[in-house]
């Protein structure tokens, strides 16, 4: 049983301001859900930029090489044909297959990878904390402990009331979040 507790805003720049008052505060912010992309918010969160893209980076250079390794040792060495004079190796021919096989391995492995950071795997089931964060509401979760104290939850409920949330609620979850 995790419990959290969840201010509801219902303007993203609402929301960008109290993320600032309640770190001002040193109240420790576990989470922020929204219904969609709101700029500038991961960077007030502290959050760190995904190394995702050097994944693809190095799946792309990888299949990059193992296209144009097999397609070398394919033209080259086990089955050379010479027609009308062009050489075994035609370099030019090779790109297009390079490129399409660098793309489909890099968006591939991108997607899985993506979907197993993001725990997003097919089968997974995630409860949403409030279902109106996915579609017009902002939400700013805290993770509340047993070491929590009411005086402390009473002091973040306040905060998140000051800072301009529209709800307060907790919110009790038998599947983690």
């Amino acid at each position: 049983m995790k419990h959290y507790l969840l201010g509801l805003f219902d303007d993203e720049e609402i929301l960008l301001s109290a993320v600032d008052k309640v770190k001002e505060k040193g109240i420790k912010i576990h989470d922020c859900v929204t219904p969609f992309a709101v700029h500038g918010l991961d960077h007030k969160l502290g959050l760190r930029e995904s190394k995702l893209h050097i994944g693809g980076f190095w799946v792309g250079a990888t299949a990059a090489t193992i296209a144009l390794t097999f397609m070398s040792w394919v033209f080259v060495g086990n089955w050379p044909i010479t027609y009308g004079g062009k050489p075994h190796f035609s370099f030019p021919a090779f790109i297009p297959i390079t490129f399409e096989f660098t793309v489909l391995n890099a968006s591939l492995w991108m997607t899985l990878g993506f979907l197993v950071l993001c725990h997003l795997w097919p089968g997974r089931f995630r409860e949403s904390l409030d279902p109106r964060t996915t579609s017009h509401l902002f939400g700013m979760v805290f993770k509340i402990t047993d070491k929590t104290s009411a005086e402390e939850k009473s002091r973040i409920e306040q905060v998140l009331k000051e800072a301009g949330a529209i709800e307060v609620k907790e919110r009790i979850m038998e599947k983690h979040y």
